[in-house]
């Protein structure tokens, strides 16, 4: 094992990733105090909320480098390398999702209308959930693999993972409510606004996804 792998996983290949998982929800957790400063008008600290969100979304990009530049092509590990560099990618785009949401939403200042604010409140939060419940089943993979993979440890995980994929399920319900309600607001609104609108309800959505797809590289670890 090299000295770099040493310093920075130790004993065990997750602490690391569990690090950038745990940034990574840091980054999305911002979206609620920035959708509820979009709500507000208030640019000024819709701004300082998007500077935190591209700074966490660094930090996670340079945890990510780490692991990269760090793991070794071959290594004796309880799971393969192709599947940590996989779930990586997967974890970071949930950090590169939150940051193209803020960027845009900020730099176009864009308003919500006020017939979605309720509706586009939960849709966020319903996200950011799922993304914390990936963050927590990430947590837990160190002591499933110290317990070689046992029932009650094993079983914990997947209850996770079904956590997260209930709030994948109810965050499309929820867009496909917000969509319906926004084509019916479309002549009433400046149809390039409307085009962006749609967009930010898509990335919204892709970042519930993104969290989902965590769970299910989880759920490939533990079949193997």
């Amino acid at each position: 094992m090299s000295n770099a792998f040493s310093k920075l996983f130790g004993r065990s290949p997750f602490g690391p990733m569990q690090e950038h998982m745990s940034k990574s929800y840091d980054c999305a957790e911002q979206l609620i105090p920035f959708f509820s400063a979009v709500l507000a008008e208030d640019w000024q600290e819709a701004e300082k909320l998007q500077q935190k969100i591209s700074g966490l979304e660094n930090e996670a990009d340079d945890i990510k480098a780490k692991i990269r530049a760090n793991l070794p092509e071959s290594l004796f590990m309880p799971v393969p390398r192709s599947d940590l560099l996989e779930l990586l990618t997967v974890q970071d785009k949930i950090a590169n999702k939150t940051k193209d949401i803020a960027g845009i939403m900020l730099g176009r200042q864009m308003k919500i209308p006020s017939e979605l604010a309720e509706d586009m409140v939960a849709y966020v939060q319903k996200a950011v959930s799922a993304s914390e419940q990936a963050k927590t089943a990430m947590s837990e993979i160190d002591e499933l693999i110290e317990t070689g993979f046992g029932r009650h440890e094993s079983d914990l995980v997947k209850g996770l993972i079904q956590k997260i994929d209930q709030s994948e399920h109810e965050a499309d319900k929820l867009q496909v409510q917000i969509r319906a309600k926004l084509f019916r607001l479309e002549s009433e609104l400046p149809p390039v606004d409307v085009m962006f609108m749609y967009k930010i309800i898509d990335w919204i959505g892709d970042l519930s996804d993104r969290a989902e797809r965590v769970g299910s590289r989880l759920q490939i670890l533990l079949a193997k």
